[in-house]
């Protein structure tokens, strides 16, 4: 695991948010296994999801429903249009973390594997657009997290390049990896569900149980 004691203050954060900063996992599992069994596959567990929905849907959709995956993602996306805004909510400590780093003139942004048009109207639902620069969903950039495309998007014009002035934030093996491949500091919040071979490959830099946790680290680096 990362040294926590060895963070210094970034200029921007990127975060990760389903179960970094927010809770849909109601809408996404309802949305999956709806899908699943419309196609002929069997239902996942929540620890299966978990497992299994990390990266965008269109990197993930052709493994699991080969020539029919475009049918598929339509059929996930109608069901999930009908209640994902209803069901997302805050993680605990999210809020005070955003308005933490907010305060402190670093600039903000999410980069995440959900489609971007979702993304955005979750974060509506929240009440937290003021506090992004930039919210950078699936398909936004030409690749997907853990390619770096998306990272390059989320600083546009925040006047901070993908570098060691760059905190990403995140609870699965996809932010990590995308944070070594862009330069920036791999920061894990637990959540996910990562094995020890995969924290060997994509170490983070820090590891923290909660947003508390980083909420702290940074104000001793603010204070430092």
């Amino acid at each position: 695991m990362g040294n926590n004691s060895v963070l210094t203050m970034p200029r921007a954060v990127i975060f990760d948010w389903d179960s970094t900063l927010a809770d849909n996992w109601g809408a996404i599992g309802r949305s999956v296994n709806t899908t699943l069994v419309e196609f002929g596959h069997a239902e996942w567990s929540e620890a299966e999801m978990r497992a299994r929905v990390k990266g965008s849907a269109r990197d993930t959709f052709p493994t699991i429903y080969g020539d029919r995956w475009e049918e598929a993602l339509a059929f996930f996306y109608a069901r999930y249009e009908e209640f994902f805004a209803d069901e997302v909510k805050p993680l605990p400590g999210s809020h005070d973390l955003l308005w933490c780093l907010n305060d402190n003139k670093v600039a903000v942004s999410v980069v995440s594997n959900k489609t971007g048009r979702y993304l955005r109207a979750e974060v509506t639902a929240l009440g937290w657009d003021p506090l992004f620069r930039n919210v950078i969903g699936a398909a936004d950039a030409a690749r997907d997290k853990p390619e770096p495309d998306p990272v390059h998007l989320a600083l546009d014009g925040v006047g901070v390049e993908a570098g060691p002035d760059v905190w990403f934030v995140g609870d699965a093996v996809p932010d990590l990896e995308c944070a070594h491949r862009s330069g920036c500091v791999p920061i894990l919040v637990h959540g996910g569900s990562i094995t020890a071979e995969e924290l060997a490959q994509w170490p983070p830099h820090a590891d923290f149980e909660s947003r508390d946790a980083l909420r702290q680290a940074f104000l001793h680096c603010a204070s430092a």
